[in-house]
């Protein structure tokens, strides 16, 4: 009997089970929405900063955003292949995977922020906001499993 899984954030019937082959285009598929209203909020920077003149700024802030969907998108690359493999990776190999996407992730921006200071901030600030807009997206539906009785 094969036992079926799925991702915090992805659909219900986005089911994933272990020999499925992982790809890319299934992630982008299952993280639409959080893909869309990433979109939306990078648009949404450039026509709020736009309108102050603050162009590089828009762009800091977009690229934030940006980075953060490329780690959330590379996290869940990274859970797909975990699960269709089957195996049972160890405490250690996960600790040492998510240190090292985070430890480059940390590198990249704060290389991009200090080399476009002090709109570079805006780099920051918009991992911050990729951040909320990740813990609403899995955390939203998480609370609709848990209300099912």
């Amino acid at each position: 009997m094969t036992e079926h899984t799925t991702t915090p954030t992805s659909t219900p019937s986005a089911e994933i089970a272990p020999g499925d082959r992982p790809s890319v285009l299934r992630v982008l598929r299952d993280q639409r929405k959080t893909v869309i209203l990433a979109a939306a909020l990078m648009a949404g920077t450039y026509w709020v900063s736009g309108q102050l003149g603050e162009w590089r700024l828009a762009a800091c802030i977009a690229g934030g955003i940006a980075l953060g969907l490329v780690n959330h998108l590379a996290t869940e690359y990274w859970l797909m292949k975990i699960i269709t493999s089957g195996e049972q990776p160890s405490r250690n190999q996960m600790i040492a995977s998510t240190m090292t996407r985070l430890a480059v992730l940390t590198a990249v921006a704060i290389g991009i922020a200090l080399a476009f200071w002090p709109d570079g901030i805006g780099l920051l600030l918009g991992l911050a906001l990729f951040r909320l807009i990740a813990l609403a997206m899995t955390g939203i539906p998480l609370l609709k499993e848990l209300k099912k009785p």
